[in-house]
């Protein structure tokens, strides 16, 4: 089985499905001969020609409106953003009218687009090619929202989003791009959408993470660990629809919950899984649920690592949740 980085798993996904479906088109800034900022999309124009891997202008709402137009009329686009913070200027798109067309329409029109962007920081990228807008886009109905943290699941994830009748927003943790490796089987293959994943078990508390922030969760769980304290690591893998159903099982064995996310702390997605949590489990809980996350600032460029969570600040919450 092969060994891949998540930037290797994104582009063998695209390579099949692309092989596979022939109404499979990518478009973007940089995509085609370039190869994309991060070469995800490398060799791909050379394999399917300047057709089907199309250099767009520098106009993100044009290129999401394009996308869009090629799905109503039977293609499958997979449009790139090339920095997630670049993604505003197509917001209106996006929310207004991808998000919204099977309805408007009373399902008689589906709009099969998936939106890759890479997001977070770790790069030195400063405030406008770090931040993680997750939660403005899983609060609009009509949109799946997907954040893989390791290769595997880029490419199962991925090939599953390609697959959806309706759109998907696929967020790429750009700061472990390559520093994520891991065995990613040559065939074809999918991850479920809507399922999380167990990545570490434990008793005492559970720590809910996704993207970039899961590697985070289980260096802090092992750290953990040494002090005797036993932390379940859960992977949401998917945000939109999020899989409420593993995460009340795991809060419901340990009764107590720390949530990770590099966005900020107001009204991120965090906020939300606290609601449902307690919703449905409050009786089950001996502490409140605490949130470790990015802070209510724009995103710094020299004090990135003390903008986002690290170890520490995970294990510190732990600990506080189990002393309560």
């Amino acid at each position: 089985m092969p060994t891949m980085n998540i930037i290797d798993a994104v582009r063998d996904a695209l390579r099949l499905q692309m092989r596979a479906d022939a109404r499979v088109i990518v478009l973007g800034e940089d995509i085609g001969k370039f190869g994309g900022v991060f070469r995800a999309t490398a060799g791909l124009f050379e394999e399917f020609g300047a057709d089907r891997v199309i250099d767009t202008p520098l106009a993100e709402a044009g290129i999401i409106g394009t996308a869009i137009g090629m799905a109503l009329y039977g293609l499958r686009p997979v449009p790139e953003i090339q920095f997630s913070d670049f993604i505003f200027p197509a917001f209106d798109q996006i929310v207004n009218e991808l998000a919204k067309f099977r309805y408007r329409s009373g399902g008689q029109y589906s709009c099969p687009v998936v939106i890759r962007t890479p997001v977070g920081g770790g790069i030195r990228g400063g405030h406008y090619h770090s931040q993680s807008p997750e939660a403005l886009f899983i609060h609009t109905p009509g949109l799946k929202v997907v954040a893989p943290s390791n290769p595997y699941d880029a490419k199962g994830l991925l090939l599953a989003s390609m697959r959806q009748n309706d759109p998907v927003l696929f967020m790429e943790p750009k700061r472990i791009y390559r520093a994520s490796r891991g065995e990613v089987p040559a065939e074809d293959y999918e991850v479920p959408l809507g399922q999380a994943k167990v990545v570490r078990a434990g008793a005492q508390v559970t720590v809910l993470a996704w993207s970039g922030m899961v590697s985070i969760a289980e260096e802090a769980a092992k750290d953990a660990a040494a002090a005797g304290i036993e932390a379940e690591v859960i992977d949401l893998r998917t945000l939109m629809p999020f899989d409420i159903d593993t995460i009340l099982a795991s809060v419901k064995k340990t009764g107590r919950c720390v949530i990770v996310h590099e966005a900020p702390r107001t009204c991120g997605f965090g906020a939300e899984l606290i609601a449902s949590i307690q919703e449905r489990a409050i009786q089950y809980l001996e502490a409140p649920i605490l949130r470790v996350t990015g802070l209510d600032t724009p995103f710094p460029y020299s004090l990135e690592h003390e903008y986002m969570p690290n170890a520490n600040r995970v294990v510190s919450a732990m600990r506080q949740t189990l002393e309560w």
